[in-house]
């Protein structure tokens, strides 16, 4: 499908008008015309790109004002901002690869964090074995802060099962989860038990509920220095300034979209928790379907949503969104029509 414009709460198709709940702009704010004013004034004033390194001797201050919001938000030491979340992800893996004795990471994981070397945290349902009895290692386990077809964060319960004479670096990318999830939209980081041994290092795109081109990398002060020292980070340009300072502006925007779609998450699961093809949470804007039919039977009503074979799964992703912006009438058009019984 080849949409002609870019798509807010619809879409057009072939000249066709169409109900959109798909993509990942869940806080809708991209499509506000008080936050595409603040883009205006911040791309007068930083341009659209700006491609010196930031290692160089002539730096912006955006870039600080930014990443020490960030790290205030993300609850951690301090934050470095890049071009984008699958940079972020590589970025963190490359420098721990060097760091670290074993990777180890859940399922669904994205590939963005996914070492090739990793091995699966649990084997038959269990701990893995190696789990169990490493002792005195410094090991990373990656994963996502809402993996692939689900709609709540993993149980951190297992990290307590892993002697605490490791240390552990947990790699978490917030991407799908950060705007929308915890108690001011700053992720799931704060579900991870507070243990000394545990150093949590947060990735991130800032292009899903933000709506800004962009990438975070969060955590300790010694591992970010790490990064910052990588050849790669100092051969490459920034993120855009002007999308930085339109984050940091937002905030307001951002917190009065996180209510309109809370209302909207509530008022759909109340619909949909007892249709048994549906996987839904009251608190997450993604539901899925296991009709792999649906998405030609909801095309087939003028409404479109996600729908291809994961990089990581053989079976069809049916990926239904909801956005801030969805007004009850189109709730209700999306409810009724998965409501009704396909024969």
């Amino acid at each position: 499908m080849q949409l002609e414009k870019v798509p807010t709460t619809t879409a057009f198709l072939n000249g066709k008008e169409y109900l959109y709940f798909s993509g990942t702009s869940y806080l809708g704010a991209a499509a506000l015309p008080e936050f595409q004013e603040l883009l205006f004034k911040a791309i007068q004033k930083w341009g659209v790109s700006y491609g010196s390194s930031r290692s160089a001797n002539i730096k912006l201050d955006v870039y600080k004002k930014g990443e020490t919001y960030l790290a205030n938000f993300l609850q951690t030491e301090t934050a470095v901002t890049v071009s984008s979340g699958t940079l972020a992800g590589q970025f963190a893996i490359n420098t721990l690869d060097k760091l670290v004795d074993a990777f180890y990471c859940m399922p669904k994981t994205h590939p963005a964090i996914l070492p090739e070397n990793a091995l699966p945290v649990f084997k038959d349902s269990e701990l893995h074995s190696s789990l169990k009895s490493i002792k005195n290692k410094k090991i990373s386990i990656v994963l996502d802060g809402i993996a692939a077809f689900e709609t709540t964060p993993f149980s951190f319960g297992f990290l307590n099962e892993i002697d605490i004479s490791n240390t552990i670096y947990l790699v978490i990318d917030e991407s799908h989860s950060l705007g929308v999830l915890g108690k001011d939209g700053n992720g799931i980081s704060e579900l991870v038990p507070k243990r000394k041994n545990i150093k949590v290092i947060i990735t991130s795109s800032l292009g899903k509920a933000f709506g800004v081109n962009g990438g975070v990398i969060a955590g300790d002060l010694s591992f970010i220095n790490l990064i910052k020292k990588d050849n790669l980070f100092i051969g490459c340009a920034g993120m855009s300034p002007a999308f930085l300072e339109v984050f940091i502006n937002a905030q307001e925007i951002y917190k009065n979209q996180l209510v309109k779609l809370k209302t909207n998450m509530e008022y759909v699961y109340l619909q949909l928790k007892d249709n048994t093809v549906i996987t839904i949470d009251k608190t997450y804007p993604v539901f899925f379907h296991s009709d792999e039919k649906i998405e030609q039977i909801l095309l087939d009503k003028n409404i479109l949503i996600t729908s291809f074979y994961y990089a990581t799964s053989t079976k069809k992703f049916n990926r239904i969104v909801l956005n801030a912006n969805h007004t009850k009438a189109q709730l209700d058009f999306l409810i009724n029509s998965i409501n009704i019984k396909v024969k």
